[in-house]
């Protein structure tokens, strides 16, 4: 049977989100109205145990994991550590032939009383903090396995489920539990946002965060500047290389997003710290960004009197179209034609789980969640019918994996083996 055909499992499912339209959207917008930012810890461990009585409706085995607390570095240069959220994670029949990861967050960038408002927009389109990005999403996630569990497919196909406090500041706090929730799994679902008119990420590039610190000498800048020795003069010079090497590696960019340190104008600083991101896209892409990052470094280093350490690097690997993530797309687009949607995907320098599950071997979805835009500002919005719209995608593709119209084991196979992290 085509995948843009539908059997009788596919209809009873489709008919059983259907019918549930409006609690979807209550759904949402109940979880919308909680305050989930990323550093809001009151709230994401309040919200975490709401996650978990919903999936606990789930076949599943759930659990919330307290995650260990991970290095920062401060605006004094110095490590910290910062406790983000509990993970809440799932598993279902890990003995079933064919197995799926499925990955979320539940944090958003908004903290408490910068964007708390939910407002109708007419057209179909809601806005309100993470009602796509992805609240929206974790509900599609939870209908479409609800919807496939309901069915008698669902002894054939088994899965495990990371739902993280800390994607939007990089999953540094459960990317282990991510790649060890993937390793094994044969294909995987994560649940951003799709794009308003339906388009889906594509290759997606990596993305690395540097903290340089540097080390200077304090000084009275008009009695004694010569005992000083200027940390901001290293990071300015550190600073103007990353601008040079801007267009020496095709599809790498660079950004300096924030300098720390320096004070009083009479005063020599001590200290300066670079807050560097990168984009790579492929994996020789993100070696020569390493190395040109730390070549760069020593090279400062050699100034009089300056001395530093590097934080950081890539913590999401480039995830290029390879043979497996291109049959699999191709079979998620077919699956849609039979919803009468017209799927297609896109490239983007933005990162997500998607990265992290591709390199644990994984071939994967990552832009299954609702339709919407402007994700990350006060604008963000969700198309409404895009809830049960995606959900009946999802629990389609769930489906046809359970009973192998997609071939779960043919596409991982296709995965090429050096992407293992």
């Amino acid at each position: 049977m085509s995948l843009r055909q539908l059997d009788d499992h596919d209809r009873v499912v489709l008919a059983r989100i259907d019918a549930r339209k409006p609690a979807l959207l209550t759904r949402t917008l109940d979880w919308a109205r909680l305050n989930t930012g990323s550093t809001n810890i009151e709230g994401l461990t309040a919200f975490a145990p709401i996650l978990e009585d919903a999936f606990s409706e789930l076949d599943a085995d759930i659990q919330l994991i307290r995650c260990a607390p991970v290095d920062k570095i401060d605006t004094k240069g110095e490590s910290t550590r910062f406790q983000s959220g509990s993970v809440l994670q799932a598993t279902a029949r890990p003995e079933a032939p064919v197995q799926v990861v499925l990955t979320g967050h539940y944090d958003t960038v908004y903290a408490p009383g910068t964007f708390e408002a939910i407002t109708d927009l007419g057209d179909g389109r809601i806005n309100g903090p993470g009602v796509a990005d992805m609240k929206g999403g974790l509900v599609v996630m939870l209908e479409a396995l609800q919807a496939f569990e309901a069915g008698p497919l669902k002894d054939r196909l088994g899965y495990r489920i990371v739902l993280s406090p800390d994607e939007e500041t990089g999953n540094f706090a459960s990317q282990q539990l991510i790649h060890k929730a993937a390793t094994g799994a044969h294909i995987g679902m994560t649940y951003e946002p799709a794009m308003e008119s339906g388009a889906m990420a594509g290759a997606r590039k990596g993305s690395a965060i540097f903290d340089i610190v540097f080390h200077g000498k304090a000084s009275h800048a008009g009695r004694a500047p010569e005992q000083g020795r200027n940390a901001l003069y290293a990071a300015a010079q550190f600073i103007t290389q990353m601008e040079r090497l801007e267009h020496e590696y095709p599809g790498v960019t660079f950004n300096v997003g924030r300098l720390d340190g320096g004070g009083a104008v009479n005063i020599v600083p001590d200290l300066a710290i670079v807050r560097l991101g990168v984009r790579a896209p492929d994996q020789g892409a993100a070696a020569w960004t390493t190395q040109k990052v730390r070549a760069t470094f020593d090279q400062v280093c050699e100034r009089d009197g300056i001395t530093g350490h590097i934080h950081g690097g890539f913590y999401r690997p480039p995830k290029p179209h390879n043979a497996a993530q291109a049959a699999l797309s191709l079979a998620i687009a077919e699956t849609g034609a039979g919803l009468g949607l017209s799927i297609t995907y896109v490239d983007t320098g933005g990162v997500c789980e998607g990265n992290n599950v591709f390199a644990a071997g994984v071939p994967n979805i990552d832009t299954l969640g609702v339709r919407g835009g402007l994700i990350h500002s006060p604008a963000e919005f969700m198309v409404v019918e895009s809830l049960a719209e995606r959900a009946g995608l999802s629990a389609l593709i769930l489906n046809r994996l359970a009973d192998g119209r997609i071939d779960a084991h043919r596409i991982h196979a296709l995965m090429e083996p050096h992407h293992d992290a």
